[in-house]
């Protein structure tokens, strides 16, 4: 099923989240992926109040939630709360900074990714939230031994650490995603979709004008349930790349809007 990554439309959310939210539904939208959850420098007190105001801005819209992006608070209890009142059953924590003591650094030290793995497994396991990570492109950073940190990471965390695949971001650090996949197998349970030249901070285009062949990654992993649509740098109107994509990706048959 189909999802809009928030962050794609940050500075429209800025400006005027319910017509944002409006828009996103009158393209097709019925789930969307929040992000800035369990934010560190924020109290758990008013996390759960910002959480109560965009639920209701979600129902007003009617938009449901897929899994939302977040911190790792020292508490998880507090999490939960935010997922809850947002009525998301996973969340996906998008860059180890978000972590306290850790950075993207991690992933090219040894020891401090073997550190990172495991605090994220010892959280998944002590929660009955789906807890699991989202990938950028510096996970696979290549190591002393010659692996990647991507590949030691997942061979060093619990087995209930669940993953998003950002097929893109995959793809610009010279990962194959259906080896990513097939790797990873059922843990993975959620991809996010986009086009481009697959370079940092380069501009996102359409599906089907870059380098990701996203349509082949969704005909080879039919059992995955989240097919996320995002955005995040683009010189396009991005309600009008957010829809032509979705237009893209539902007639190809390999997903739906719910």
């Amino acid at each position: 099923m189909l999802s809009a990554q928030l962050y794609s439309v940050r500075d429209q959310l800025a400006a005027d989240r319910p017509a944002t939210l409006a828009r996103l539904a009158e393209i097709g939208f019925r789930h969307v992926e929040p992000f800035g959850l369990g934010s560190p420098d924020r109290a758990p007190a008013e996390r759960r109040a910002a959480a109560r105001s965009l639920r209701a801005d979600l129902d007003a819209a009617g938009l449901a939630v897929s899994a939302v992006h977040a911190g790792l608070p020292g508490d998880i209890a507090e999490l939960e709360e935010e997922c809850e009142i947002l009525g998301a059953d996973t969340a996906f924590i998008p860059h180890p900074r978000l972590v306290a003591g850790f950075g993207e650094e991690t992933f090219a030290d040894p020891t401090q990714l073997d550190a990172f793995a495991e605090t994220l497994g010892a959280a998944a396991e002590s929660t009955n939230l789906g807890l699991g990570y989202h990938n950028h492109w510096f996970e696979w950073v290549r190591l002393p031994d010659g692996t990647t940190g991507y590949d030691r990471f997942w061979r060093r965390t619990s087995a209930e650490l669940l993953a998003e695949l950002d097929v893109y971001w995959a793809v610009a650090a010279g990962a194959d995603p259906a080896s990513v996949l097939a790797d990873l197998g059922d843990r993975v349970v959620a991809l996010h979709l986009k086009d481009g030249p697959a370079e940092p901070g380069a501009p996102q285009t359409q599906i089907g004008t870059g380098r990701v062949d996203v349509l082949g990654v969704l005909g080879g992993a039919p059992s995955i349930r989240w097919h996320v649509a995002e955005i995040d740098t683009t010189d396009l109107d991005p309600f009008d790349l957010l829809a032509t994509n979705a237009a893209t990706l539902v007639a190809s048959g390999r997903t739906t809007w719910s």
